[in-house]
């Protein structure tokens, strides 16, 4: 295959050896100002990251990477190629904010056209695909878990190549940027205290902060690096909660996949719920120190319970406290892990990476804000005692934009935050719109507050001490300060644009359509078969009718599908899930301190019926060429 060609997922599983098409984008970041070829890489082993953003899962891998890289830094370099998935992603400047706010600390290619993303036929985010110091392909993995697998394919890669001579290892390509300046780093959300002042976390500086009524005067700062890591959501404790446990604030520390408890009194940083390891499972509850999470964003009570942003598997949870600090309990109480948007009963529900809570004067309800489908959702009980979710705003994964009017057809692009204002409406903070926006439950209306802020993450109602008016504290998160927003009298209606998700659909026929999701342990790894098999599928569809069979969840990684005719095109949802143990737990040939890992991945397939199409539709889980011919 001529270099610029698409890499299609099934060929990793063939014999042969595919040279990676170059690395082009409009440009390069942490490099210096250079631009780099694969030539300027060839003699190193390079690690291509396909990342977006805005996703969660993106940041886990980032997370999963820093290892790799530290154990090899002169002979691996990892190129992160940044292909947006929402419009204010392609913006260059948002992106050099992205890449300081992550401490993405290796080159960032700037794809904003997706034509290296195409060029590698990537179909999913976050994807990696590892190159040889000879330039050819020889792995491909989509989704999270691969960091201890991905540095023993790298260890065998140097050690062939070092054998062979092709290791040369050249100067680090990356140069770090001029360090930043400012008090607050990414604050990302906020809470006013009965005093006039507010909290905010100051999520880059890794702290906490108290401010002063002007916004900028700092009473206190809490945490700091070991302490906390990039915490998001800050609520005040109930006063039973403070009395009984000795703390007044509670953190989601994303992170460290923990909640946190502060006490003003002393500064001191408690732990409430996780264990500091990210939750792989994407289920559980229990005894809250004993349970893993992943990446809580926000926070909220509802009827004595905290409800949490659970973003890292799309989920709401709940953190009932106890008598002490280390006897509450958590559990599950919304989504399925699935990653969509699918309303009822909330166990049965679909998020996509919940990331605002905000809950209602009533006390009945919590508002949610779902950014990765744009949706404004809220949970609520129902006369059983159940909780219920409902969409108020948003289609879906792929559709956005900045349309006010009507709910059912008004438009957000990843929103992160949502406010109850006093009148019951509900201002959202559209984040990548640089916009607060208002929706109006009572009317069905949807409408705009204010524009031109700079990545709006959270808001906070205060009163005017003069005039007693309402206004609103923003956090604007990419200008790194609070900022004092007046509410207008009449709010504007913006009729934008609509945008959809741009990435290449897969044409399948109509039919029969063989499905297989390619998973290759890592050298000294095995499935570990002891008690069944330890892969899943999951498979849905938009519209749902597009799928006659084969949907639903159930053990394996083959699936037959039949996709019904006359549909024309939609999405496949496919989740999938493997579990490889170190060393050969059938024989008992297994390591001393022994581990297993866990593979994830979720996939939105864009499809379009075409009968002449290959019937075969293979994705890649971790897929490890083995072939050696060079074409």
């Amino acid at each position: 295959m001529s270099a610029g060609a698409g890499v299609e997922p099934a060929s990793l599983r063939s014999r042969v050896r595919v040279r990676a098409p170059e690395l082009v984008g409009r440009g390069w970041l942490n490099t210096g100002g250079r631009s780099l070829s694969l030539a300027d890489l060839r003699g190193r082993v390079v690690v291509l990251d396909f990342w977006t953003f805005c996703c969660v899962n993106c940041l886990h891998v980032l997370d999963e990477l820093r290892p790799v890289e530290a154990q090899f830094p002169d002979a691996l370099t990892i190129i992160g190629v940044h292909s947006p998935k929402f419009e204010h992603e392609a913006d260059a400047d948002a992106l050099v904010a992205a890449v300081e706010r992550y401490a993405v600390h290796h080159p960032v290619l700037d794809d904003p056209e997706l034509v290296t993303w195409k060029a590698y036929a990537a179909r999913a985010w976050p994807t990696l695909v590892v190159l040889d110091p000879e330039g050819y392909v020889v792995a491909s993995m989509s989704g999270e878990g691969h960091g201890p697998g991905l540095a023993s394919l790298v260890r065998e890669l140097v050690e062939e190549h070092r054998a062979k001579g092709t290791l040369q290892p050249g100067d680090d390509p990356y140069v770090p940027p001029p360090a930043p300046d400012t008090a607050l780093r990414f604050p990302g959300k906020a809470v006013a205290l009965p005093d006039g002042s507010f909290v905010v976390s100051d999520t880059a500086d890794h702290e906490v902060v108290h401010l002063e009524e002007d916004l900028e005067s700092e009473r206190a700062r809490w945490g700091g690096e070991g302490v906390l890591n990039e915490p998001q959501g800050v609520l005040l404790a109930t006063p039973e909660v403070a009395d009984r446990l000795g703390i007044d604030l509670l953190v989601a520390d994303s992170v460290n996949h923990q909640l946190k408890g502060i006490r003003f009194s002393d500064g001191s940083v408690h732990v409430v719920a996780g264990t500091g390891s990210q939750l792989r499972e994407r289920t559980g509850g229990g005894p809250a120190l004993e349970q893993a999470l992943s990446t809580p964003w926000d926070l909220a009570w509802l009827g004595g319970r905290l409800i949490v942003a659970m973003a890292g598997t799309h989920q709401l949870w709940a953190w009932t406290p106890g008598a002490t600090l280390e006897d509450g309990h958590v559990e599950v109480v919304a989504g399925t892990s699935n990653e969509g948007l699918v309303d009822g009963p909330a166990r049965e529900a679909w998020f996509a990476q919940p990331s605002g809570l905000a809950a209602s004067a009533s006390g009945d309800r919590v508002w949610v804000a779902d950014s990765e489908t744009s949706a404004v959702r809220s949970v609520t009980t129902d006369a059983d005692g159940g909780l219920v979710v409902e969409t108020h705003v948003g289609t879906g994964l792929f559709d956005f934009g900045h349309r006010d009017g009507d709910a059912a057809e008004a438009l957000l692009q990843h929103p992160l935050g949502v406010t109850e204002l006093p009148d019951g409406s509900v201002a959202v903070s559209d984040t990548y719109n640089g916009a607060v926006r208002r929706f109006d439950p009572v009317t069905g209306q949807v409408s705009t507050l204010a524009q031109g802020l700079s990545e709006p993450s959270d808001a906070v109602v205060e009163h005017d001490p003069d005039t007693g008016e309402v206004r609103l504290v923003v956090v604007e998160s990419a200008a790194h300060r609070l900022t004092r927003v007046a509410l207008p009298e009449a709010a504007q209606r913006v009729d934008g644009p609509a945008h959809r998700t741009q990435r290449p659909p897969t044409p399948l026929p109509a039919g029969e359509v063989a499905l297989e999701v390619t998973f290759v342990p890592p050298t000294g790894q095995k499935l570990d078969l002891r008690w069944g098999d330890p892969t899943r599928l999951d498979v849905s569809a938009t519209p749902d009718a597009l799928l006659v069979s084969g949907a639903g969840r159930a053990e394996g990684l083959t699936r037959t599908l039949v996709l019904r005719d006359g549909i024309g095109s939609g999405t496949l949802h496919i989740s999938v899930q493997a579990a490889a143990c170190d060393g050969d737990p059938e024989t008992g040939e297994v390591p001393e301190h022994a581990a297993c890992h866990l593979f994830q991945q979720d996939w939105g397939i864009p499809v379009t019926l075409d009968p002449s199409a290959d019937a075969t539709l293979t994705l890649d889980l971790r897929g490890v060429q083995a072939g050696d011919q060079p074409t």
